[in-house]
């Protein structure tokens, strides 16, 4: 692995009195809404981001993982990155560019001319430490108040951290918190200095529930939610840049965040404000957060309306559309009708009077996971053990289908 801290002359060039980054996540390029593609709509934000840059200077733009939606991306979703790094890198000169992999990533893909490419002040970091001997990757500058370090750590599962952490004593993974822990373990922390965390990973405040956890439809989740990892682990950090929570939140401390996605992908996202967080470190101790708003070309909006309201009204947003008070044959030919007010529209359906209750019904239903619709199936007739033999069955299959 590579350490690598800047030149003593980019270090001079960019000292300021204190330490200025952005934190972004879930770019999630090559990402379909309903079959809708969103490169434009990824190009423009791109765009945005990249003026923002420019106008603000900080010292570092780190991505919280997720940088594709799949392992293998489109082609196009490729060079719409690589034209955004170029422009990125122009706007920032004399900065630093730190990006992780997430889930959605191929960590083997980012890690690509690693070493080249640090060496240049972009460090893109795949893979997390996997063999005997490894540490987290970090990231070292400086300020009038000394050194931060940025500890950049990739997406991981307990699997692809056996030989690193180790496993269970009759040679079992560890579970998601017993491998993190013993993760960081690896990179002891200078507490006299400023340490940033960059991790793509499900972080639960101490105490809470992970199902009361606000999470998009899209978002990839474990059965059972056995990723969760306690926010406690990280807390010695002076600041967690967060990624894999679509909804910009904190973790029970205002200086362990999730930023978000940078525009909405999915209707669950509707309504949220979306932005880059720019964070400014002072002395030990001292963070600030603001957020500076990004404008997606086109928010998601679920409206619900008659027919003659609908055929009114206009909307160049991604919706989802719900016709209240019509019969069967008021909905012939209606979605060609709609789309010409609403091009970007996502889904039609109907809502009757006698089908509200079961609408809800529905609706309550589709938030579950395949794991709690065969619990709400199977209703009390699994005991623990067969309980935990399905939870291994589905985490299996969704790691196959990944």
């Amino acid at each position: 692995m590579v350490n690598y801290t800047p030149s003593a002359e980019i270090r001079n060039f960019k000292r300021r009195q204190s330490m200025r980054f952005f934190h972004l996540s879930d770019l999630h390029l090559g990402i379909k809404l309903y079959e809708h593609d969103l490169l434009k709509d990824q190009k423009a934000i791109l765009d945005e981001i990249v003026a923002l840059t420019r106008q603000y200077q900080p010292d570092a733009v780190v991505f919280a993982g997720d940088i594709y939606d799949r392992s293998v991306p489109p082609v196009e979703a490729v060079a719409l990155f690589d034209d955004f790094m170029t422009q990125l890198r122009a706007a920032l000169p004399n900065g630093e560019i730190m990006l992780i992999s997430g889930n959605h990533d191929s960590a083997q893909r980012l890690d690509v001319f690693r070493s080249e490419l640090s060496d240049r002040g972009i460090h893109m970091i795949g893979n997390p430490p996997m063999q005997k001997g490894e540490t987290i990757e970090r990231v070292t500058l400086t300020d009038d108040f000394g050194a931060v370090n940025f500890y950049l750590l990739p997406f991981v599962n307990p699997g692809m951290l056996r030989k690193s952490v180790g496993t269970k004593e009759n040679d079992d993974n560890l579970s998601y918190p017993e491998a993190f822990a013993g993760l960081l373990a690896l990179s002891a922390l200078n507490p006299n200095e400023r340490n940033v965390l960059v991790s793509h990973q499900f972080f639960l405040p101490d105490g809470s529930d992970a199902a009361d956890i606000e999470r998009a439809d899209n978002e990839r989740r474990q059965v059972g939610n056995l990723d969760a990892i306690p926010a406690s682990l990280i807390a010695d950090f002076d600041y967690g840049a967060l990624g894999h929570i679509h909804k910009p939140m904190k973790v029970g401390s205002e200086t362990l965040r999730y930023c978000g996605t940078p525009m909405p992908y999915s209707l669950s996202e509707e309504n949220q404000q979306k932005g880059i967080l720019m964070v400014e470190m002072g002395a030990k101790g001292d963070v600030q957060t603001t957020v500076l708003p990004l404008h997606p070309v086109h928010q998601v909006r679920k409206l619900r309306a008659t027919r003659e309201a609908l055929l009114s009204g206009a909307s160049e947003d991604f919706v989802s559309i719900c016709v209240t008070g019509a019969e069967a044959t008021e909905m012939v030919g209606l979605r060609e009708l709609l789309r010409e007010r609403y091009p970007n529209l996502l889904e039609l359906r109907r809502e009757r009077e006698e089908t509200v209750e079961l609408a809800a019904l529905q609706e309550r239903t589709e938030t579950l996971s395949p794991y709690e619709l065969c619990l709400q199936f199977a209703g009390e007739r699994l005991n623990a053990e067969e309980k935990a033999l399905l939870t291994e069955v589905m985490n299996a299959m969704k790691e196959e289908n990944a």
